[in-house]
């Protein structure tokens, strides 16, 4: 018996503390916080009690684990009703909401159906009605289809960098705030109390939404077997386990939390899927179905061996940046029912929760770039045509610390290649950019935080 009062003692302990960590205690916080005299080994053995009764579960976060007690995991009803409150949803959507809701132990172990793929057919099937596409297409339209792609979100991208990085990172329970992921972006500076793997997953939010901002003129850059593995590799840089997984295919079989939906796991079977997944993604031909197909289809499928949801949020928007279109950023979406709409997809292939959430989430999104838009104007068509060559000369002249004298040489000697009637004009551009240059708009030339404040102390000397 007194064995027994010990090792219960034990676990309420271990509980006690993962109470004290919303976002996820990891061993170091147990062993610190417990008090008890007992090895790391013996921690772990005791965790996976835990986690095996469903008392707790556990998260990847970077080479190590965050464990949660299962009913902060949980959502309460007052929760839901508060996200209802906020999002309204269809009779359909409520009604499979309370199938969803019910205890983990009265819902039925599902896995994967290929047929809800596979019975899909583009352009001829469709989640989105016909309503729901015009709205979207009022919503989204920038009154910039005929520029280059990707014009219209590198005229807002410091704010979609900043908010779409902010808010799938929150979406993942990442703790940095608007501000702070504002300060991490423009200016390089980490929050000192936020840990390193929060750091890292918004940095590479960034570099994701760079990489489908600067490429997407390129025809690479689209719903396919590049791109979204790119965009996972980017993503998952330095938070997996196995550094090795970064943008590959999922050899491992993986398990959902508080799902009783249990993915893929032959790595021969996700192959074919992610292919036929990639390859009905392609032939869809409105950009609003297109991205939805993608945000159902790439989570249920868990491709990868975790960060699924993030590339899915990310990859959702490549058929709006392609397009001129106003991105999607998650703003102020509920996390919960984001998750409850994803559980909906996994355990029972319904997609009408997902919907409401993706229509009201699409409308905050397109308001919030639609006031953005007014505040910048129409695009310069000068700056459009040489876009690249004054990309090309500022990071030149800021990386080489140049002075207003050595800058004027540098232009003068550029501009040599600048067809002769836009030399001038192409010169006067790139001053006026230099002069006008500050910290929240010299990331667009692929100048770093420390190559900024080097140079500025140089431009000054003269």
């Amino acid at each position: 018996m007194e064995n027994i009062n010990n090792e219960l003692n034990i676990l309420k302990a271990i509980k006690a503390v993962i109470k004290e960590y919303p976002n996820g205690a990891q061993i170091k916080d147990i062993l610190e916080k417990s008090n008890l005299n007992i090895s790391r080994r013996t921690i772990l053995r005791k965790l996976e009690i835990l986690e095996k009764n469903k008392e707790i579960t556990s998260r990847k976060a970077g080479r190590s684990s965050r464990y949660f007690l299962t009913e902060e995991q949980g959502i309460s009803k007052e929760q839901i009703e508060k996200s209802q409150n906020v999002i309204p949803l269809s009779e359909e959507s409520k009604k499979i909401l309370e199938n969803i809701r019910k205890p983990i132990e009265q819902r039925t172990p599902v896995g994967y159906h290929r047929e809800f793929l596979e019975n899909y057919i583009p352009n001829q099937d469709s989640y989105l009605n016909e309503t729901d596409k015009k709205l979207l297409a009022d919503l989204g339209n920038t009154n910039q289809l005929k520029y280059p792609a990707g014009t219209y979100a590198r005229e807002i991208l410091n704010r979609l960098l900043i908010d779409l990085s902010w808010n799938s990172s929150r979406m993942e329970g990442n703790t940095y705030s608007l501000l702070e992921t504002e300060r991490l972006i423009l200016l390089g500076k980490s929050a000192d109390e936020k840990s390193n793997t929060e750091t890292q997953m918004i940095l590479n939010h960034k570099g994701a939404i760079e990489f489908l901002v600067e490429n997407a003129e390129d025809e690479d850059i689209n719903i396919n077997r590049y791109t979204i593995l790119s965009l996972h590799g980017i993503l998952s840089d330095n938070l997996l386990p196995d550094p090795t997984a970064s943008g590959r295919l999922r050899r491992i079989s993986v398990g959902i939390n508080k799902s009783v939906f249990t993915p893929l796991g032959i790595p021969q079977s996700i192959e074919e899927m992610f292919n036929l997944m990639l390859n009905k993604a392609q032939q869809i031909k409105d950009p609003y179905e297109q991205m939805f197909f993608v945000m159902v289809h790439l989570p249920y499928l868990q491709p990868f061996d975790d960060v699924n949801k993030r590339v899915s949020r990310l990859a959702a928007n490549i058929p709006l940046i392609k397009r001129n279109l106003a991105p999607l950023s998650f703003i102020d979406v509920p996390n919960d029912i984001y998750v409850y709409g994803l559980l909906c997809v996994y355990e029972l292939n319904r997609i009408e929760l997902l919907k409401d959430v993706f229509i009201w989430a699409y409308k905050k999104s397109s308001d919030r770039y639609s006031a953005v838009q007014q505040s910048i104007g129409k695009p310069d068509e000068f700056r459009l045509k040489y876009r690249n060559e004054l990309r090309t000369i500022i990071n030149k002249i800021v990386t080489a610390n140049n002075t207003s004298k050595q800058a004027s040489e540098s232009i003068r000697q550029f501009a040599i290649n600048i067809m002769e009637e836009d030399r001038s004009k192409f010169s006067e551009l790139v001053e006026q950019e230099l002069i006008s240059l500050h910290e929240g708009s010299f990331a667009r030339y692929y100048i770093s935080p420390s190559e900024f404040k080097s140079w500025k102390e140089s431009w000054q000397k003269g």
